[in-house]
């Protein structure tokens, strides 16, 4: 009877209010791992600084603390960074305890670009030379995408609905928005939500190396003339969904709302993106009407921006044509952290729901000046910048066409 009812009452939802708008969510809890910055302090602070020569991976990272030496050695590094970017959203949102009173009803939607790439590299090079006898019986968990959904779910003993969303560079954005319509609807009344990667295998960069996608001069610079490609990273970010009812029942501190979100395809090319921009225009206006929103409502964007040539021209078009030339104050935290593939959109949320929190736009460090050949946007530089918080989207775009928006409310 109690499922049927909730089935009924989720029928009843969908019909009245379709998308986000069913029940309002918002976001009680973040967590991150980024190459920035290790937790959120950490991160909001690397935000303001420099960014790092060379490599973009994340230093000094030890899960020891959730994760026991032997398990560890079972865990792939996404996985990993995916268990600790959530143990501190948790932590924030109250803790655990404050979601067991019902676990059938908390859930965890974690995506991934790769998954377990580390792992499966490895094992493939042992196979090789020490035959197939000593690959490891782990490899299968290790590397399969929904691991580190499923370990967070396993560590808390919640049981809702437990996924991993597939699509590239789109997949945290993706996940967080798929998560928040589970809360919306009436199926959970939180959701563990968003993105983790740890893609920085020799073979892998060599693949993006040899397909010029990651930058030849170790910059990244979004939206620059200079640009020429991606600095490739590592990390996870992570937010508590939760539904606004629950959430003030048990007094948590609401960060932002979530109150809309979209998912389109470029159906064009398998890495290039549609001309234009027109995938991820569609992608904005959706997730602008799933909110009951219009572009002029809009004062922020945290932007894909990879600094690459055709993705970020593709990216500033979208923008100039929905918002025109005075658009919303944009940046691209990528400048700092690199791009972690699957794990950018879960990081970039955690990023938007802190300038929110804080009332300070981090500014798009590495670029010097917005290339002249694009539509005119109004990219943050230099320093942040002060602003009276207002709805603010945050753009995931990736391989295979896969474009992902959502829209964060004070």
């Amino acid at each position: 009877p109690g499922v049927r009812r909730r089935l009924r009452q989720a029928v009843v939802v969908m019909q009245v209010a379709p998308g986000i708008t069913g029940r309002r969510v918002c976001v009680t809890g973040i967590g991150v791992v980024a190459s920035c910055g290790i937790g959120v302090e950490a991160f909001w602070r690397g935000l303001f600084e420099p960014a790092a020569e060379g490599e973009r991976r994340v230093q000094d990272f030890d899960a020891s603390a959730f994760i026991s030496e032997k398990d560890l050695r079972r865990t792939d590094r996404f996985v990993a960074l995916g268990v600790v970017a959530a143990e501190e959203a948790i932590a924030d949102a109250g803790g655990a305890e404050a979601f067991r009173d019902d676990p059938d009803r908390v859930g965890t939607l974690i995506g991934t670009g790769v998954g377990g790439i580390g792992t499966l590299e490895e094992q493939i090079v042992i196979r090789h030379e020490r035959g197939p006898r000593r690959v490891t019986p782990f490899l299968v968990p290790m590397m399969m995408s929904n691991a580190a959904a499923a370990s967070v779910s396993m560590r808390h003993g919640f049981r809702g609905p437990c996924e991993a969303i597939v699509t590239a560079c789109a997949a945290g954005t993706q996940s967080i928005g798929a998560a928040a319509r589970i809360v919306a609807m009436g199926r959970c009344d939180v959701m563990v939500a968003g993105g983790t990667e740890a893609g920085m295998t020799p073979t892998g960069m060599a693949g993006f190396t040899n397909m010029t996608a990651m930058s030849a001069s170790g910059i990244s610079a979004p939206f620059d003339a200079r640009r020429d490609g991606f600095m490739i990273s590592e990390g996870a970010g992570v937010l508590i969904l939760e539904a606004e009812e629950h959430a003030r029942a048990r007094g948590a501190r609401i960060y932002c709302y979530l109150d809309g979100a979209a998912s389109t395809a470029d159906a064009h090319h398998i890495t290039a993106p549609a001309p234009g921009g027109s995938g991820a225009f569609m992608c904005m206006q959706f997730a602008l009407d799933d909110a009951q929103l219009s572009p002029g409502d809009v004062k922020h964007i945290n932007a894909h921006g990879t600094s690459t040539q055709l993705n970020d021209a593709a990216e500033a078009e979208a923008m100039a044509k929905l918002f025109g030339s005075s658009g919303p104050a944009v940046t691209s935290t990528k400048g700092v952290h690199g791009h972690a593939l699957g794990g950018a959109g879960g990081i970039e949320a955690v990023a938007a729901t802190l300038t929110i929190a804080n009332k300070l736009i981090p500014p798009t460090i590495g670029t010097e000046a917005v290339d002249p050949t694009l539509p005119a946007i109004d990219l943050v530089l230099g320093k942040g910048r002060e602003w009276e918080p207002g709805p603010t989207l945050s753009n995931s775009f990736g391989f295979g066409g896969h474009n992902g928006t959502i829209v964060l409310v004070p």
